[in-house]
């Protein structure tokens, strides 16, 4: 996975998603809704996939639907 917010692909989201249990739930168009729970609180999260690397404000904004810390999305924390 990328250590900073450039260079993330859709594949590297997703797996990072998967990875901290959250699931696919729709798909519309080229964006695709995955849903997951942390700290006690429901997230939907919208990932584009249009096969380049994905914008840093773009992941910004992934960071921020998730609820996960960014230290936790570029591997320097560990999530509880």
């Amino acid at each position: 996975m990328p250590n900073n917010i450039n260079n993330w692909q859709y594949k590297d989201v997703v797996s990072f998603l998967k990875e901290n249990g959250f699931t696919l739930n729709h798909i519309r168009g080229s964006h695709y809704y995955y849903v997951g729970t942390v700290n006690k609180i429901m997230r939907h999260v919208s990932v584009p996939y249009h096969g380049t690397a994905l914008k840093p404000r773009t992941m910004k904004s992934i960071i921020e639907q998730s609820g996960i810390q960014k230290e936790i999305w570029f591997g320097k924390g560990k999530r509880k």
